[in-house]
C-alpha cells in the first residue's frame, strides 16, 4: 500500500520496493501536485490513481530512475562511466564543453523521464536564434553545430535506455534542423590558382620594418632606423602547403607527421596519427576512424622538397647542440619539438597577403580561403580530373564514398556535365 502524505500543495508518494543486500528497506518515493482548476473531489481521484499507478510500476518492475534523475546529474555519471572509458581524449572533451556551455544551461534541469521530444525541438530551435552565441558573433549556432548537440545528447539518453535507467530515446522522435549550406560554399583554388599559389611559395618577399627602439643583453638601449629585408618563404612551410595541397592531409594529420612516417623511396607518406586540442593542450593521437589511417603517394618534385628540408633540419639540429629538444617531428618549433597547431593559420594567410600585393590585377589575385581549402582544393582538382570518387574518398580518408560525394557534390556534378559533353562530341555528327 502506497504511503501519502501531503506536502504543501503537494503529496509525497512512497511505495516499499524490498530489501537491499544488506537488508535494509528499499523505499521509492515521488511528488505529485493535483490539478488547481480541479474540484477536490477532482484532485482526489486523480492523486489515488497517480499513487496506484505508481504503486504498480514499482512492483513491476517499472519504475525507472529516469523519473527521479535529472539530466546534469545523469550525465555527470555518464561522462565518468561511460565517455571517459569509450571516447578519444578529444572527443571527450568536445562532448563536455559542449553539455557545459550549451546543453546543460538548457535542459539540465529537466528529469530524464521527463524530457520530451518539444522539450529537445525549442532547444534546438533557441539554438539557431540571433543573440544565442556566447562568442559574441552575429546570428545563431550553424545546423551542423546543433547537429552535433543533438548526436551528444542522443548518445546519452541512448545509454540510460541501456542501462534501464529510461524506456525510450526522446531523441528518436526528433530531427535536428538540416544543414543547409550548400557545396557551393567550400572555398577552395582554382587550377589556375593553385598554380598561382605554389608560384607564390617560390617567390621572395620584402618586408619593411619601421624605426624602433631595443634593448641589448646589457641592458642598454638602442635605436634602429627604418630597413627592410628580402624573406623566402621557409622550406618547412612549403613542404607543409605544399602537402596539404597535393595529399589533402587534414593540419592535425600534417601536425603530427614523424620522419618515420615518410618512406622517401617508395614516395609514401603512412598517415596513423592526427594532433588535436584537448584542455588547451596538444595531444597527438590515433584517429578515430580506421579509415583516417591509410597510405598515399605523393608525387616526385614533392618528394625532392621533403629531402631538401630533412637535409636542412638535420643541419639546423648539429647547429643549436643541446638545445635540440626533438622527437623525430616533421614539422617543428625552433628547439625541434612539435610545431603549435596554430603556427601554419597565420603564414598561410600572409602568404596570400604578400603575393596579392605584387599583382596588379585583381583578377589574378589568389582569394583569401581557409587553410582548410588547401584540402576542399586536392579533392576538387581530383574530381575536375576525372579521377574516381573512390579513391579521392580513400586519399582523404573519408570512412564513406558518400562523405565525399555530399560534400563535393558541385564539383561531381562539374564533372558530369563533362563526360555528356564528351559523349556528345563522340555520338553525335556536327553538321
Amino acid at each position: 500500500m502506497a504511503y501519502v502524505k501531503k506536502d504543501g500543495d503537494s503529496y509525497r508518494i512512497q511505495v516499499s520496493n524490498g530489501y537491499d543486500v544488506k537488508g535494509r528497506k528499499i523505499r521509492e518515493t515521488v511528488s505529485f501536485t493535483p490539478d488547481p482548476n480541479m474540484t477536490p473531489k477532482q484532485q482526489q481521484k486523480a492523486l489515488e490513481k497517480f499513487a496506484f499507478d505508481f504503486e504498480e510500476r514499482v512492483k513491476n518492475g517499472k519504475y525507472l530512475k529516469g523519473e527521479k534523475i535529472t539530466l546534469k546529474e545523469f550525465s555527470d555519471t555518464w561522462l565518468k562511466e561511460h565517455a571517459e572509458q569509450q571516447l578519444q581524449k578529444t572527443t571527450y572533451a568536445a562532448y563536455k564543453e559542449m553539455l557545459d556551455q550549451k546543453i546543460m544551461p538548457a535542459l539540465g534541469h529537466l528529469k530524464l523521464a521527463k524530457i520530451q521530444p518539444m522539450h529537445l525541438q525549442s532547444f534546438y530551435n533557441n539554438l539557431l536564434e540571433d543573440g544565442v552565441r556566447k562568442d559574441g558573433k552575429e546570428g545563431g549556432y550553424s545546423p551542423s553545430t546543433i547537429k552535433k548537440c543533438h548526436a551528444v545528447i542522443s548518445s546519452i539518453l541512448k545509454t540510460a535506455v541501456y542501462w534501464q535507467v529510461l524506456e525510450s530515446n526522446p531523441c528518436d522522435r526528433v530531427a535536428p534542423p538540416k544543414n543547409k549550406r550548400i557545396n557551393d560554399d567550400i572555398k577552395h583554388f582554382t587550377h589556375e590558382q593553385s598554380e598561382a599559389f605554389l608560384l607564390a611559395l617560390e617567390m621572395e618577399y620584402v618586408t619593411t620594418y619601421k624605426a624602433h627602439d631595443r634593448i641589448d643583453d646589457t641592458g642598454t638601449k638602442y635605436h634602429v632606423a627604418e630597413y627592410t629585408e628580402t624573406r623566402a618563404i621557409p622550406t618547412a612551410f612549403k613542404v607543409f602547403f605544399m602537402l596539404a595541397l597535393f595529399t589533402g592531409m587534414r593540419r592535425g594529420e600534417l601536425i603530427a607527421l614523424t620522419w618515420d612516417d615518410i618512406d622517401l623511396n617508395n614516395k609514401t607518406i603512412n598517415i596513423n596519427k592526427s594532433t588535436g586540442y584537448v584542455n588547451k593542450q596538444m595531444i597527438t593521437k590515433s584517429p578515430k576512424n580506421k579509415s583516417s589511417i591509410r597510405e598515399i603517394t605523393v608525387p616526385g618534385p614533392l618528394i625532392d622538397q621533403i629531402k631538401k628540408y630533412r637535409t636542412e633540419q638535420l643541419e639546423y639540429k648539429l647547429s643549436i647542440g643541446d638545445q635540440w629538444k626533438g622527437d623525430n617531428y616533421v614539422f617543428i618549433q625552433w628547439n625541434g619539438t612539435q610545431m603549435h597547431l596554430a603556427t601554419p593559420y597565420g603564414t598561410f594567410k600572409d602568404i596570400i597577403r604578400k603575393y596579392n600585393a605584387t599583382i596588379k590585377d585583381d583578377s589574378k589575385k589568389i582569394p583569401d580561403i581557409p587553410m582548410h581549402g588547401l584540402r576542399h582544393t586536392s579533392a576538387t582538382l581530383l574530381i575536375s580530373e576525372n579521377i574516381d570518387i573512390r579513391t579521392v574518398s580513400a586519399r582523404l580518408g573519408h570512412a564513406q564514398t558518400s562523405t565525399t560525394m555530399n560534400i563535393y557534390a558541385h564539383s561531381l556534378k562539374k564533372s558530369d556535365e563533362k563526360a555528356s559533353d564528351a559523349l556528345s562530341n563522340i555520338l553525335i555528327k556536327r553538321a
